[in-house]
């Protein structure tokens, strides 16, 4: 329970309580109904606001765990783990908001609301269609299975079902469809449908393994098997799934959020290739590769694009943009507001030259339609530092960058204009890495630990391309193909807008740059 009261925010505010119930080590609020909190107004965008332009962005309080969309009835179903109540209140719910371009949103307020049963509040799980009826609330129910803890505070998983389109859910019972087996951490079920078993199949985060449940009716789960992880500390999201890589074959892909602080790894989305038989997964090989390589991708989940009817070819993916080692360390909270997703990922399988697989990302080409203007520059020389005329806050950066001998070399983005304050972007081929560095402008990290993120870089390769994604409050990096990515949250001040390009120890010739500013959706 005590990983859990960290996860969730659980701030206690007493001026509403009708009962007050102590949980084992958790704490309960019940609003009597003359004293439900109103409605929300809109919130204002101004021109000195932190909310991003183009990312999804809470619309007020708190958000963190990013649920896995779905596509229904035309749309995108997205549903995030919400606490209307903070930073002066505890608990969590699902909010949900329908996007059809996975650019802009509509919310939709509340759909899984806190507090509603003994079990306490809803934490992350995962939604799904139930096309043919297994369950038996109806043709095409929208149903979830979402975790959360009893009344002796165990994790444990409860069955929600939707007959209005996934608008609002009913509580199936307050007994739990899969009850905790006598572990502390058990949570996060994630499903999907196994066309080849045909029944469904359910993760489940069991400190540093995976747990494996079968069911054909999303109320009655049988244990299948488990899958081992190593090294990466307790993991969480669960995530499965079948893709065809670019040399034909078809494989599963298996992620978990981890920590892979104690070998050198990031705190994001590790995960394996491999084969799953129905019941238990095995992996291409032992050490698993990391979708992301910032400290700002994390409870990171995948889905399908729901348009195509050939779902192997591509998927799409976004996480919380946040980390638990500063959740509460954002200036937004002045603002009323905490909680900003990455933007949704395009991502592909492909072969490795070893003939290891891995998951290629890039921006979802619709976030383009947002450029307002651009500026193109064909071939820059650079030996010290240049700094262009271009300017801006929100933008989509590219640059091919070549180079015989160097030490290091990049881009200084959101640059103050005494260039003191800065966000570098850039490649070391001495060191061998390529890298993110937040440490000369506002971040979140008061312990000034997490401020460089870097990436194992080929010394012997002369050339990089780089598509940087840069919002208010954030910086995406995507590396070539996009095998290589950082994101990583940033707060410079919004008068700091410069482009600088640098190099160290030699020259660089910066080709093809073009910079795309981009319209807010909030607009």
């Amino acid at each position: 329970m005590k990983k859990a009261l960290t996860r969730y925010p659980r701030i206690i505010a007493a001026s509403t309580l009708l009962i007050l119930m102590v949980i084992t080590g958790g704490i309960v609020l019940l609003l009597t109904p003359d004293e439900a909190p109103e409605e929300e107004p809109e919130p204002e965008i101004t021109d000195d606001s932190y909310r991003a332009d183009y990312h999804f962005t809470s619309p007020d309080h708190w958000k963190n765990d990013p649920q896995r969309p779905i596509y229904f009835n035309g749309e995108y179903h997205y549903y995030y783990l919400y606490n209307g109540d903070y930073p002066d209140g505890n608990g969590t719910e699902w909010r949900h908001a329908t996007s059809r371009d996975l650019v802009h949103w509509e919310d939709k307020g509340v759909a899984i609301p806190k507090y509603t049963n003994k079990n306490g509040d809803p934490w992350s799980g995962s939604v799904v269609v139930d096309k043919e009826n297994t369950a038996g609330f109806g043709k095409d129910t929208v149903a979830a299975v979402v975790t959360q803890p009893s009344a002796d505070g165990d994790q444990e998983q409860y069955l929600w079902y939707s007959t209005d389109n996934g608008e609002t859910f009913e509580s199936y019972s307050e007994e739990p469809v899969l009850e905790n087996p006598g572990t502390e951490a058990f949570r996060d079920p994630k499903i999907i449908w196994d066309d080849q078993s045909k029944k469904w199949v359910m993760l489940m985060a069991e400190e540093t393994k995976v747990g494996f449940y079968e069911s054909d009716n999303l109320k009655d789960w049988s244990y299948t098997g488990e899958f081992q992880t190593k090294d990466i500390g307790l993991i969480e999201c669960p995530d499965l799934y079948r893709m065809r890589a670019d040399d034909g074959s078809v494989k599963w892909v298996l992620g978990v959020s981890a920590n892979g602080k104690d070998i050198d790894k990031p705190n994001t989305y590790a995960y394996w290739s491999g084969d799953f038989n129905g019941d238990e997964f095995t992996p291409d090989q032992e050490d698993p590769e990391w979708l992301d390589y910032g400290f700002d991708w994390y409870g990171g989940v995948t889905f399908a694009d729901g348009k195509n009817e050939d779902q192997l070819n591509h998927r799409y993916a976004l996480a919380w943009m946040n980390n638990w080692a500063y959740a509460d360390e954002t200036p937004t909270t002045t603002e009323g507001f905490n909680g900003l997703d990455s933007i949704v990922r395009k991502i592909e399988l492909k072969q490795s030259d070893d003939d290891s697989y891995y998951l290629a990302s890039q921006p979802k080409e619709e976030l383009e339609q947002l450029t307002s203007s651009s500026d193109s520059y064909e071939s820059i020389e650079v030996e010290g530092s240049e700094t262009l005329d271009a300017t801006g806050t929100t933008y989509q950066l590219e640059a091919d960058i070549s180079w015989s001998d160097l030490k290091n070399a990049g881009l200084r983005l959101r640059e103050s204009d005494d260039q003191s304050r800065h966000v570098d972007v850039g490649i070391s081929p001495e060191g061998q890495y390529s890298y993110v560095d937040r440490s000369y402008t506002a971040q979140p990290d008061e312990n000034q630990e997490l401020l460089k993120s870097q990436s194992p870089f080929d010394s012997e390769q002369k050339k990089v391309h780089l598509k940087v994604l840069v919002d208010k409050t954030s910086v995406e990096v995507f590396i070539d193909d996009g095998k290589t990515v950082h994101s990583n949250q940033v707060f410079p001040p919004l008068e700091d807008e410069g482009i600088t390009l640098f190099s160290e120890g030699g020259t660089a010739v910066f080709e093809n740059v073009e910079i795309k500013h981009l319209r807010s959706i909030n607009e």
